[in-house]
C-alpha cells in the first residue's frame, strides 16, 4: 500500500470510514464489478463511484482489470491481500488479538471459466486443500480443453497435485447442484447458463495466464500470478462462506 509506515494505520482508517467507500468495498468484497454495476447496486452517481474508486486504487486496495471478454469493459476488485495487510496494521497498532477459526458450512461451491484448463482447476485445487476438505470444490468450462501444463507445474510448486483433474464441460455438473458458483473468467461469466438452483452467483476477474505470449519464463510466471490471486481469492471466500450460508448443510445429496 502506498501509505506510510508510521501513519498507515490511521491513514488506513479514515480511508475506511467514508460511508461510500465502505459501501464499495463491501460490494466489491462479493463480487467483481463493473462501474455500471456499482452505481445500479448502490444507487450512487457514476463520478462518486468513479472518484472513491480512484482513491481506492491509489491507496492500493483495489484493482481494475480490462475485461477479456471486451477490452472497453473494466472490473474493479477488492485487494485482499492489501485489505489484510491494513487490518493487519491496525491490528498490531491496537494490540488487537486474532480472530477465530472458521466455522465452515457444507455447502458446494463450482468454479468456472471458458476452458477449464487453468484458472478453474487452481481455485477447485485451492478451496479443496485451505478448507481441508471441509468444502466441496468442483469446476467446469463452456468449451472445456485439458489441464494445461503449466497450471499442473506451478500448483505442485507448492505441494498441491492437479495432475489427475480432469476438464469438464458445465452439463456434467449441473446434477450436483452446486450452492455457490464463481465465474473466473469474463468470457466464462457472458457464456455460463443461469442457474437458478443455486444461492449465489459471484464473479472473480482474473486475468487468463494462457493468454501470456512470450518466453518461458514469462509464460511461468504468469500462471504464478493466477495461482497466488486464486490463493487469496479463494482465502476471502472461505471467510465469506458462514455469512452467506450459516452452519447449514446443503442436503442436496438426498
Amino acid at each position: 500500500m502506498n501509505l506510510q509506515p508510521s501513519s498507515s494505520a490511521l491513514n488506513g482508517l479514515r480511508l475506511l470510514t467514508d460511508e461510500t467507500r465502505w459501501k464499495i468495498i463491501q460490494s466489491l468484497r462479493d463480487s467483481d464489478r463493473q462501474v455500471s454495476e456499482l452505481v445500479t447496486t448502490l444507487g450512487l452517481a457514476q463520478n462518486l463511484v468513479s472518484y472513491h474508486l480512484h482513491v481506492l486504487r491509489q491507496a492500493g486496495l483495489v484493482r481494475a482489470h480490462r475485461s477479456d471478454a471486451d477490452g472497453r469493459v473494466v472490473y474493479y476488485s477488492l485487494d485482499l491481500a492489501a485489505m489484510a495487510a491494513l487490518l493487519t496494521g491496525i491490528g498490531d497498532e491496537l494490540a488487537l488479538p486474532g480472530t477465530r477459526p472458521l466455522d465452515l458450512p457444507a455447502v458446494k461451491v463450482a468454479f468456472l471459466c471458458r476452458a477449464n484448463s487453468a484458472r478453474s482447476q487452481i481455485a477447485e485445487a485451492w478451496l479443496r486443500v485451505l478448507s481441508d476438505g471441509r468444502v466441496q470444490a468442483m469446476s467446469a468450462g463452456t468449451h472445456p480443453q485439458a489441464v494445461h501444463p503449466l497450471a499442473i507445474t506451478v500448483m505442485a510448486e507448492v505441494g498441491i497435485p492437479i495432475d489427475r483433474q480432469v476438464s469438464k464441460s458445465i452439463t456434467m455438473i449441473i446434477d450436483q447442484c452446486p450452492d455457490l458458483i464463481v465465474t473466473v473468467c469474463d468470457i466464462a461469466r457472458e457464456e455460463c447458463p443461469v442457474w437458478p438452483e443455486a444461492a449465489r452467483h459471484i464473479h472473480w476477474s482474473v486475468a487468463d495466464p494462457v493468454a501470456i505470449q512470450g518466453t518461458a519464463d514469462q509464460r511461468h510466471a504468469a500462471f504464478v500470478a493466477a495461482r497466488e490471486e486464486l490463493r487469496e481469492r479463494v482465502r476471502g471466500l472461505l471467510a465469506l462462506l458462514p455469512r452467506w450460508f450459516g452452519g447449514v448443510a446443503s442436503g442436496r445429496d438426498t
